[in-house]
């Protein structure tokens, strides 16, 4: 076997502060077949020599964080890539659209294939942060939280399935895409 075919060619990235995308990351990468590596957002300091990458940030206020948004901005242009979002909001809430679409926008020079999102639960410390927030909707929301638990079983499952689609997917369309069955 040559050495081009045992080097990775599918990156998962991932940022996690509080351990919701890292445990997304994870479900992504255990669905992955070889030839494949997991980094933290710090580790990855080239996407360069993948033919897919899967990129995971939390959402932080309502988008990307700065060094997230830096991060699309900079090293994703011309790049294969997969969003995963997590987030405390019900998935279904109404803002998440338009944060989803400030991480696609971050990452507007990639050819993004695919974006997944699911719940987080929210850190506690940045509950108790937001209920004492000036703005009143902020504060409700705190108060209402019922994300403890997030990502569950379910979430994890339906990410390992979004990865496993998105690699089916792109072995139909690239079939030089070395990556074993």
């Amino acid at each position: 076997m040559s050495k081009e075919l045992r080097e990775p060619r599918v990156l998962v990235v991932y940022q996690s502060q509080t351990g919701n995308t890292k445990k997304v990351a994870k479900a992504i990468y255990d669905s992955i077949p070889e030839p494949k590596e997991i980094k933290s957002l710090k580790q990855a300091n080239s996407l360069d020599g993948y033919s897919l990458i899967f990129l995971g940030f939390p959402i932080h206020g309502s988008g990307p964080n700065k060094e997230a948004k830096s991060y699309l901005e900079k090293n994703t242009k011309g790049k294969q890539i997969s969003l995963f979002i997590t987030h405390a909001a019900p998935v279904d809430a109404p803002e998440i659209p338009e944060s989803l679409q400030k991480f696609r926008d971050a990452a507007g020079e990639a050819d993004i294939i695919d974006l997944f999102h699911c719940r987080g639960q929210l850190d506690k410390i940045i509950k108790l942060v937001m209920k004492f927030m000036p703005d009143p909707k902020i504060r409700e929301w705190a108060r209402s939280d019922n994300s403890e638990g997030q990502p569950d079983k379910e979430s994890l499952e339906k990410a390992a399935l979004f990865a496993s689609r998105i690699i089916e997917k792109e072995r139909t369309l690239n079939p030089h895409m070395r990556i074993a069955t």
